[in-house]
C-alpha cells in the first residue's frame, strides 16, 4: 500500500480545469436530485467523513458539493475539542448522537478520528487506550452500516507547501482573517507525527475504506469527492415511496 508521501497531492496533470468544473456542476445537480428522493424514501442514510490537515479545504468541499442540496436533508457537524460534558462520557458518545437519521446526509468536518489523532501526537492518553479506540471505531462504523447508514471516508491530501500558502493567506488577506487560528501553526510543526498517525488509521480502520483525495487544487479535490458521493448514492438506488391513503387508496 502506498504511503502518503508517495501519493500525488495535485491530481492528474492532463485534467482541464474548465472542463472538470463543468463536470462538477453536473455532479452537484444530480447529487441534489438523488438527495430529494433519499429524503422521501427515509430508509437509508449517508455519513460523509472529511479528515485532513488544517487548510486542506474541508469547509469549501461541503459548500461546493452540497450547494444545491435541500438543507432539510443535509447536516454538517464540526468536531472540536470535547466539552466538559463530552469528556465525562466515552469518546464516541458525542459522535453517535449526530449520526444521520434515515433519509439524511450527515457530513463530519473532522470526526471521531480526531480522538485517535490528537492524543496520539501529543501523548496525553495511554497507548493501550488508543489501541482500543481503533477497535471501537471499527465496531462503531460496522454498527452504523448494518443499520442502513452508508459511510464514505475522505482524507484531503494537501501538500505541506500548499498548506503554508493557504495559512499565509489567512494572515495577509483581510477577508480571510476569520479563518486564522494560531493553533494551526503549532499543528503544522508536528506535520510528520500527524502523517504517521494517519498512516496507522488508514491501515487499521479501512473498512469502510479511506479515499485519499488530491487537495492542492480545489476543483480537483471537489471532483474526486463529488464523483464518489454520486456513485455511492446511485448504488443506494433510492425510490420514491408509494401513496399510503385511506381516502384515495394505497398505491405502490
Amino acid at each position: 500500500m502506498k504511503t502518503l508521501k508517495d501519493i500525488n497531492t495535485r491530481g492528474p496533470k492532463s485534467w482541464n480545469k474548465e472542463a472538470y468544473k463543468a463536470k462538477n456542476e453536473v455532479l452537484f445537480e444530480e447529487i441534489a436530485a438523488m438527495q430529494r428522493i433519499m429524503m422521501a424514501e427515509q430508509k437509508q442514510s449517508l455519513l460523509i467523513v472529511l479528515q485532513g490537515m488544517d487548510a486542506s479545504g474541508k469547509d469549501g468541499t461541503v459548500r461546493n458539493i452540497f450547494s444545491q442540496a435541500n438543507p432539510n436533508g443535509c447536516r454538517v457537524h464540526s468536531f472540536k475539542k470535547p466539552t466538559d460534558e463530552e469528556f465525562a462520557h466515552d469518546f464516541l458518545w458525542r459522535v453517535h448522537k449526530v449520526t444521520p437519521a434515515k433519509g439524511m446526509i450527515q457530513v463530519f468536518n473532522r470526526s471521531h478520528y480526531e480522538d485517535i489523532l490528537v492524543p496520539s501526537v501529543y501523548g496525553y492518553i495511554d497507548k493501550k487506550v488508543i489501541k482500543k479506540r481503533y477497535e471501537q471505531i471499527n465496531h462503531f462504523e460496522s454498527l452504523l452500516e448494518a443499520n442502513g447508514t452508508k459511510i464514505l471516508k475522505f482524507y484531503l491530501h494537501v501538500s505541506k507547501d500548499e498548506q503554508l500558502e493557504r495559512l499565509k493567506e489567512r494572515v495577509d488577506n483581510p477577508l480571510k482573517y476569520w479563518k486564522h487560528n494560531d493553533g494551526d501553526w503549532d499543528t503544522r510543526e508536528r506535520w510528520d507525527d500527524f502523517m504517521d498517525v494517519y498512516e496507522s488509521i488508514f491501515k487499521t480502520c479501512n473498512t469502510p475504506r479511506w479515499h485519499i483525495v488530491p487537495a492542492d487544487r480545489n476543483w480537483v479535490k471537489v471532483h474526486y469527492i463529488a464523483r464518489e458521493i454520486h456513485k455511492t448514492m446511485k448504488k443506494m438506488n433510492f425510490k420514491y415511496p408509494g401513496l399510503v391513503s385511506e381516502r384515495f387508496g394505497s398505491k405502490a
